[in-house]
């Protein structure tokens, strides 16, 4: 009996060790971009040399839409607890649905990202029709 308890304690005691390290490590949490700067952060460190000279913030916070003073286009978009960032070339794909756009790089892995942009979204999908010509 006493051999049991001893095992449920040791088993107890490595769920809230594994707990503490998820919690350290800040597995699990929601993560947003909060403002422009940090959007445009983000996509400094996700591409060298490249400065956003045009932000669009996703409504929620779960991506972001950038362009620099060289005409090239990013799209940020959450991978787990971080953000990553991809330049969109002319294979890439958009699709606008209201408020909505519907981006697509031409990565065969990745998946599409719907951001939610307001009115924004159709000056967008027009700048991104750009790419293809």
């Amino acid at each position: 009996m006493s051999a049991q308890w001893l095992q449920l304690g040791g088993s107890l005691i490595a769920i809230l060790l594994l707990a503490g390290i998820a919690k350290w490590l800040g597995l699990g949490r929601d993560v947003r971009i909060a403002n422009v700067a940090e959007a445009k952060a983000l996509a400094a460190a996700a591409v060298a040399g490249f400065q956003a000279s045009d932000v669009a913030l996703d409504r929620a916070g779960l991506g972001a839409l950038l362009r620099d003073d060289a005409g090239r286009f990013m799209i940020l978009r959450r991978h787990g607890a971080r953000f990553v960032g991809r330049l969109l070339d002319d294979h890439s794909h958009c699709r606008l649905d209201r408020e909505f756009l519907n981006v697509a790089t031409s990565e065969y892995f990745a998946r599409p990202v719907i951001l939610h942009l307001g009115q924004d979204a159709r000056i967008w999908a027009s700048r991104l029709r750009d790419l293809r010509t």
